[in-house]
């Protein structure tokens, strides 16, 4: 049931009724099926809510993860730099351990800097026959050109893979499973960054959330499925707490939404639009 045709009007001439389409499959019958029928007393109102939640989540995550990950830029820069110096070492392909058949860590690294136009950058390319000699850029100026993807993947792989175990205890993190947990954050960012929906939605790459961790913050949230978004965002708040760059966000969640809510249980439970059959 639509309460206000012009305000429904509004918002969809303003959102893409595909988009919102996705929310919706989770109050119909059997759309899997062809049945695109409501559930009995289902308001737009009701849709919308869970929609600008989303939207609420996606923004609010966007601070605590930018936080991390200019945390993340930093330590790498310091670490390989303390390390391993600050020059050429970082962008010699043996300096990484790579995945067979896909495209190597130093490869993502220069494609990433051969796209940055920031001086610090443009320093290194001649100006008469555009001759490039990144040997000497230190890699805290290589690391600003980075995405937060390829930064990952250089924690993942870098130094035989002891590089995130370095970056871990550099910033107060636990060492176990530590590469994972940022290519989760990543993965999180990427989903917020394109405006895709985390209700409902279980996460590809959740990461191995810490035990310890995620028992913690059960107690406080709830039971939730280990490839819900809360998985990431617990392991997330532990990072941010560890290393003090911003304030928890699952206690402000906690707050704002009730365990018996809709918003809540897609979060915590996702499920595909086809198991709702019902």
């Amino acid at each position: 049931m639509i309460e206000d045709h012009a305000e429904c009007q509004t918002f969809l001439t303003a959102t893409n009724y595909y988009r919102f389409s996705g929310y919706m499959r989770y109050f119909q019958r059997a759309p899997h099926l062809g049945d695109n029928s409501f559930h009995p007393g289902t308001t737009f109102s009701n849709i919308r809510d869970i929609y600008d939640a989303d939207e609420a989540l996606r923004m609010a995550l966007i601070v605590p993860l930018t936080q991390v990950e200019l945390l993340l830029r930093t330590h790498v820069a310091r670490v390989i730099a303390h390390e391993y110096g600050p020059y050429g070492r970082y962008l010699r392909q043996d300096f990484y351990t790579d995945i067979e058949d896909r495209e190597t860590t130093v490869e993502a690294c220069l494609r990433d800097i051969d796209r940055s136009r920031e001086r610090h950058i443009l320093r290194y390319k001649g100006d008469v026959d555009r001759s490039i000699d990144y040997s000497r850029l230190p890699v805290w100026s290589a690391v600003e050109a980075w995405s937060f993807g390829t930064l990952s993947k250089a924690i993942e792989r870098g130094a035989s893979g002891t590089l995130a175990g370095a970056v871990a205890e550099s910033i107060g993190a636990a060492k176990g499973g530590f590469p994972y947990r940022i290519r989760a954050l990543v993965y999180l960012r990427n989903r917020c960054a394109h405006h895709n929906r985390l209700w409902h939605h279980s996460a590809l790459d959740a990461g191995p959330t810490p035990n310890n961790v995620r028992k913690k913050v059960k107690r406080l949230a709830g039971q939730f499925h280990q490839r819900s978004v809360l998985d990431i965002i617990a392991s997330l708040d532990d990072i941010s707490r560890r290393s003090r760059v911003s304030e928890p966000l699952l206690p402000t969640l906690v707050q704002q939404h009730s365990r018996a809510s809709a918003f809540w249980h897609g979060l915590a439970q996702p499920q595909s639009p086809l198991d709702n059959q019902n």
